[in-house]
Formats: structure tokens, C-alpha cells, sequence
């Protein structure tokens, strides 16, 4: 899957059954950072197709998820491998960061 929306209904088998790296971008439409990141997780998922799964959760949409990994200030971008919680990011960073982070997981 290259970017897709996630939601509280598909968070269990798109990401935390997913068989690769998973990053997802917990966000909400009114949040100016959400903004500013957004285009850069969009290219991450086309640079990184076949080999990760970059989703978005829209944390207005989806509290259940953002609620069960404490998301308290977005853009959170959480690092998924095997299910389990392997980096974090808190706030809009540039690409070469997130990159950096997601190469780590492969």
C-alpha cells in the first residue's frame, strides 16, 4: 500500500499486521504543521513503495486509534516494524529525517 488513510476499523490489520515497516502520520484537516508535512509523507510513499507502508490517520475522524498511542500533539509519525512501536517523531521535520528514521526499519 502506498499512502492510504488509515482508520480505527483497518489500524489492526494495516499496520500492526503489515509484514513491512509501517509509518503513520496521525493529522487533522485544521492543523497548520499536518499541512506543512503532508506533502513530504505523500513522496516518502511513492519512494518507498514495495518496501513500506505509509498510512495517515486523521486523529478527528479516528480518536480510538490516536487515544490508544496517546497522540497528544500532531503531526505525530509513529514507526511501526512487527507490530510494535520502533521510533517516533512529534512535529513537522524534513523529509531526509523522516527517511533516515524509516531506512533504520528495513
Amino acid at each position: 500500500m502506498a499512502l492510504g488513510q488509515t482508520t480505527d476499523a483497518t489500524f489492526q490489520n494495516d499496520v500492526l499486521q503489515s509484514s513491512v515497516p509501517v509509518l503513520v502520520d496521525f493529522w487533522a484537516e485544521w492543523c497548520g504543521p499536518c499541512k506543512m508535512i503532508g506533502p513530504v509523507v505523500e513522496e516518502l510513499a511513492s519512494d518507498y513503495e514495495g518496501k513500506a507502508v505509509i498510512g495517515k490517520v486523521d486523529v478527528d475522524a479516528n480518536p480510538s486509534v490516536a487515544q490508544a498511542f496517546g497522540i497528544r500533539s500532531i503531526p505525530t509519525l509513529l514507526f511501526f516494524k512487527g507490530g510494535e512501536i520502533v521510533d517516533k517523531q512529534v512535529g513537522a521535520v524534513p523529509k531526509a529525517v523522516l527517511a533516515q528514521k524509516l531506512d533504520a526499519q528495513l
